[in-house]
């Protein structure tokens, strides 16, 4: 208890003040739990909470722009790694955290791999926070105790899975939009009909993401984004 009481001293000493926090859940309770952490322990000034990705990304463009993004996995509107990958797009140099309660090593891995500047296991500690925080402001990525990351030569699945993060981090947000609509099914014509954009817009766009992914056709973009998803490394990891 001593050792944590003064790594949490510490820690608040080497902090700067963070003015504007952002959390991105669907939870209100635990939105609210979070805040009281962020303004008591971390003296955050304010924290502002969005329960979709597209109202996150809405709000780090308007003014002012928040210092640190808390960002869930599972939210309404996205599922996983698309919305590191995208939220972290939006933030342009705003450090996003995870927080989540499915702390997996693959799932952690792919979330760093995805560029988030750290993993916080969801009702952790208040000192793990404040441990992160300080890390994260050092420059440092943060990773819970107890991670190991996962043997890229098994199988090659984990070597696939970066490959897949790293890929589809190059999108924009609209041809990232497009692939998940895609991935539901939905023809040329939908999309267009759905971002209210022209169908000759969403064909330009398949073909700058068919080519950015390095595929040659919708089904193995499919393939690509479905690799790089939250459900299919929870799917390994229930395998074991």
């Amino acid at each position: 208890m001593a050792e944590t009481t003064q790594r949490m001293a510490t820690a608040n000493r080497t902090m700067p003040r963070v003015p504007l926090a952002l959390v991105v859940d669907d939870h209100p309770l635990f939105c609210e739990a979070l805040s009281m952490t962020l303004k008591s322990a971390l003296e955050v000034d304010d924290v502002v909470t969005a329960a979709s990705l597209a109202k996150g990304i809405e709000r780090i463009g308007e003014a002012p722009a928040p210092d640190i993004v808390l960002l869930d996995l599972k939210l309404p509107d996205v599922d996983g790694l698309d919305g590191v990958i995208r939220l972290k797009k939006a933030a342009q140099g705003i450090p996003v955290v995870v927080v989540s309660s499915l702390a997996d090593n693959n799932v952690i891995a792919s979330v760093l791999k995805a560029g988030a500047s750290g993993f916080i296991p969801k009702h952790s500690q208040r000192g793990v926070f404040v441990e992160a925080f300080d890390r994260i402001w050092k420059g440092d990525v943060f990773t819970p105790d107890g991670y190991v990351a996962p043997d890229t030569a098994e199988g090659g699945r984990a070597v696939d899975e970066a490959a897949a993060v790293e890929r589809l981090s190059t999108l924009t947000d609209q041809q990232a939009r497009i692939l998940g609509l895609v991935c539901e099914g939905k023809l040329n014509k939908q999309i267009a009909y759905e971002l209210d954009i022209a169908e000759t817009t969403v064909k330009a766009h398949l073909t700058a993401i068919l080519r950015k992914l390095n595929v040659h056709s919708r089904t193995q973009a499919v393939l690509i984004a479905q690799n790089a998803r939250f459900a299919s490394l929870m799917q390994k990891h229930d395998a074991v």
